[in-house]
């Protein structure tokens, strides 16, 4: 079966949006995943066809109907063994490993919220997962849909040039990635170290591990500490 994004908003027209082009857009052309964008206010029920209406107990802004999202939800006809997801900035943090769990099934449907949230009702009677992609507030879900989509699709059978792409990159084993260089060997005075071009595989890993750790210990100490730490471990760029 195919990898399937559904996504219910009010704004289906910013979609496929980037999703259309690079590697998402080519594996969507070829076939490799596929992409519902539904309009959320196709299943308002009045003649302005609201969706929206003031939140219960006061306050600024406006609240997502639950009977006209619940009603969306329903027309979607999606099988109960895909996720259900709405992106909010109080939802779960999005992980690498969240992602990979997306990618393997058969394609998440993703609400993207807008104005002040969604009705809380709607979200326990559909079981909606709340996901969220950074703690900041957006617009809308629709950005944050994208982003959790493009992660899935690069992991996705046939999608990126070469299996082991995603191997080494930030997060796959819970550390940020090393860094990388290219041509030229010399650039404005920098060169590039002397081991990554030495043809030593054993020592250019030793080297790519130690720089990987270096760099979450430094620059995500969540995520070291997640990890439980490694003692003993030392950059090659520590003094």
């Amino acid at each position: 079966m195919t990898w399937r994004a559904t996504v219910l908003t009010l704004f289906p027209e910013m979609f496929p949006g980037p999703l259309g082009v690079s590697l998402a857009g080519k594996a969507l052309a070829s076939g490799l995943w596929e992409l519902e964008a539904r309009d959320i206010r196709a299943s308002a029920t009045d003649k302005h066809r609201s969706v929206d209406d003031t939140p219960a107990g006061g306050g600024p802004g406006m609240v997502l109907r639950a009977d006209v999202l619940a009603a969306a939800i329903d027309a979607a006809e999606i099988s109960p063994d895909r996720p259900r997801l709405l992106m909010s900035p109080r939802g779960r943090p999005l992980t690498q490993s969240m992602v990979a769990e997306f990618a393997a099934g058969s394609g998440p449907l993703i609400v993207c919220g807008r104005f002040e949230g969604v009705d809380q009702r709607v979200i326990e009677a559909r079981n909606l997962e709340e996901v969220s992609v950074g703690d900041y507030v957006l617009s809308g879900g629709e950005i944050a849909a994208m982003a959790l989509i493009d992660a899935c699709v690069r992991l996705l059978p046939g999608v990126m040039g070469k299996q082991t792409s995603g191997v080494d990159e930030s997060f796959s084993e819970g550390l940020l990635e090393y860094p990388q260089f290219t041509r030229p060997q010399e650039f404005e005075g920098r060169g590039i170290p002397e081991i990554l071009i030495s043809g030593d595989h054993a020592k250019v890993a030793a080297w790519r591990r130690a720089e990987a750790e270096a760099l979450t210990r430094t620059r995500r100490p969540d995520l070291w500490a997640a990890r439980g730490g490694q003692k003993g471990t030392k950059s090659t760029t520590d003094g």
